[in-house]
């Protein structure tokens, strides 16, 4: 198994998400939302469980993990003006959407990273970490296909945008088979990254919305985790 085909995936759910919003298909809409809450869940199990395990073999991992988690914050909340996950529906400067671009594509690299460090530990890990990368990558799409529109820029250029974001996230693999320092602490700094991406951008997008079909996607997706994890322990090592 091959990293670079699974980022190669990745990358396409870029592109999909980024569709739905320049093609304006609500029905596959509603179910990217539906996609924010399973993600997030996947995710911060796979944080937790799988990642950071793994990770704090290495004493200073810590640091890498406290690293990626304030990298990304800066890159998206501090240096961007205007950002979060979902469908943009405000009007935005050009500017706003360039930022955007900028911050996400950090934040993809290290979903690259993650699905790299992942194979480099086990086939096992490496395919979990590639699906809670996938699970995010539709609102990603989504959010920075929005963005872009609302800035002023055309279907084509939301598009290249989402593009942009899956190229990230294939550099992000390519560096880390040959990259010594990606090598050796890329799994705690995207561990950082992820969880953050999980528990700071995706859980505030649907903390606020009420019902049990949003609760149930969420709590769904750890025990989608955790069903995953079992069954790849029997087929994949």
């Amino acid at each position: 198994m091959t990293p670079f085909l699974f980022a190669l995936c990745a990358a396409g759910a870029n592109l999909i998400g980024a569709l739905a919003v320049v093609r304006h298909q609500r029905r596959e809409m509603r179910v990217i939302d539906r996609f924010i809450a399973f993600g997030a869940g996947f995710m911060i199990s796979a944080v937790v469980l799988g990642m950071l395990p793994e990770a704090f073999t290495r004493p200073d991992a810590g640091y890498f993990v406290l690293g990626g988690y304030l990298a990304v914050h800066l890159a998206q909340h501090v240096l961007t003006p205007h950002f979060h996950f979902g469908e943009e529906t405000h009007r935005l400067s050009a500017g706003a959407g360039m930022s955007a671009l900028a911050g996400l594509s950090l934040h993809t690299f290290f979903d690259g990273v993650a699905i790299a460090s992942g194979f480099l530990v086990s086939g096992r890990l490496g395919i979990l970490l590639f699906l809670a990368v996938f699970l995010h990558k539709l609102p990603e799409g989504v959010t920075i296909a929005s963005v872009t529109l609302a800035g002023g820029g055309g279907r084509r250029r939301a598009l290249l945008a989402a593009g942009v974001l899956g190229l990230a996230t294939i550099a992000g693999v390519l560096l880390t088979e040959v990259a010594e320092p990606l090598v050796r602490h890329g799994l705690a700094i995207s561990a950082g990254v992820t969880l953050y991406v999980a528990a700071s951008d995706l859980v505030p997008e649907f903390q606020a919305k009420r019902g049990w079909p949003v609760a149930a996607a969420f709590f769904g997706g750890g025990a989608c985790f955790l069903a995953t994890q079992l069954l790849l322990g029997l087929w994949v090592r």
